[in-house]
């Protein structure tokens, strides 16, 4: 039916709706249908460029949806701009292959000199970023083969790729950014023991067990905000595995309070009534239970009784 329509004279083949600004060609890619991508683009009066409402091109919504047949004949339609950021995210095509997964558009655009590698989006998160972040390891894998990319970039938050694959519990891509960043020391800049403390906060053991076997990892690093080690977040958070895994650490301090409320990791279970963490402190002969915060003067057995904790309680007495 497209291909009847197309040969007709009074048919406007760009013509976009008036609610998106979705013309016939920004609809195909996503359907995957590259024989009437490829007769749409035969006409001269077709712009691949043509954007909708949310500045999304033919081009972005063949990445998104990882159409390489389609990205291809697109690519060799000439007037496309491979390296143009959409004005709603700053996303460019790459950022797209890379956020979705899709490794056979990722190589098609990272073929082209045209294309760059390290740009990021709004939120200062590069195509590295939201593979790590979203687990795509072929993608990570890729994209560091490559001699032009930088690991090392921190987002808007502050945050660089291997936290964020951290947090999220990618371990098989920790591991790979690790072993980029000891390969390339002069230029890595990986804050080791503050990514521990995101791995250790959401209970991510796999991930810290990988950060663990690393020599240059200091797992008693707190982090610079509140001045929180690794420990302190495992066990405010009750994450007894972690917990149990630090503390078989010479290198590790169990009394180390935080910056902002001088308390050290037996005063946050303790207050939360977490029973097993606080077993497991305990166990060690440098654990003082007497220690007050500094912001209240408070002792653990104090706001253990004030919460209702007797089985605290009753390990504290």
């Amino acid at each position: 039916m497209v291909r009847v329509l197309l040969k007709r004279s009074d048919v406007n083949p760009d013509r976009p709706d008036t609610e998106y600004g979705r013309t016939p060609l920004r609809g195909l890619p996503r359907m995957g249908m590259g024989g009437v991508v490829s007769a749409m683009l035969e006409r001269s009066d077709v712009n691949p460029e043509k954007a909708d409402k949310w500045s999304k091109t033919p081009l972005y919504r063949a990445v998104a949806y990882g159409h390489e047949g389609a990205v291809r004949m697109l690519l060799e339609r000439g007037g496309v701009n491979p390296n143009t950021a959409d004005t709603v995210f700053g996303q460019t095509l790459l950022s797209w292959a890379a956020e979705h997964g899709h490794e056979r558009v990722m190589k098609i655009l990272l073929e082209r000199n045209d294309v760059n590698p390290n740009k990021a989006d709004h939120c200062s998160q590069t195509p590295l970023s939201l593979a790590a972040n979203n687990g795509h390891e072929g993608v990570v894998r890729m994209l560091l083969e490559r001699s032009d990319i930088s690991a090392n970039k921190v987002d808007s938050l502050s945050r660089t790729q291997l936290s964020r694959a951290a947090e999220m519990g990618h371990e098989r891509i920790v591991r790979l950014l690790l072993q980029w960043a000891s390969a390339n020391r002069d230029t890595a800049v990986t804050e080791y023991g503050q990514t521990l403390s995101w791995a250790a906060a959401n209970g991510r053991e796999g991930v810290v067990r990988v950060f663990l076997e690393w020599n240059d990892v200091n797992p008693d690093t707190p982090d610079t905000r509140y001045g929180r080690t690794p420990l302190w977040w495992a066990a405010d958070n009750r994450h007894e595995g972690i917990v149990k895994m630090l503390l078989q650490r010479n290198d590790v301090n169990p009394n180390t309070p935080d910056t902002e409320c001088g308390r050290a990791p037996l005063w946050c279970a303790a207050v939360k009534g977490y029973e097993g963490v606080i077993r497991m402190l305990l166990q060690r002969n440098d654990i003082n239970p007497n220690t007050p915060d500094t912001e209240y003067g408070g002792t653990l057995l104090l706001w253990a009784a004030g919460n209702g904790h007797e089985g605290v309680v009753r390990m504290l007495l």
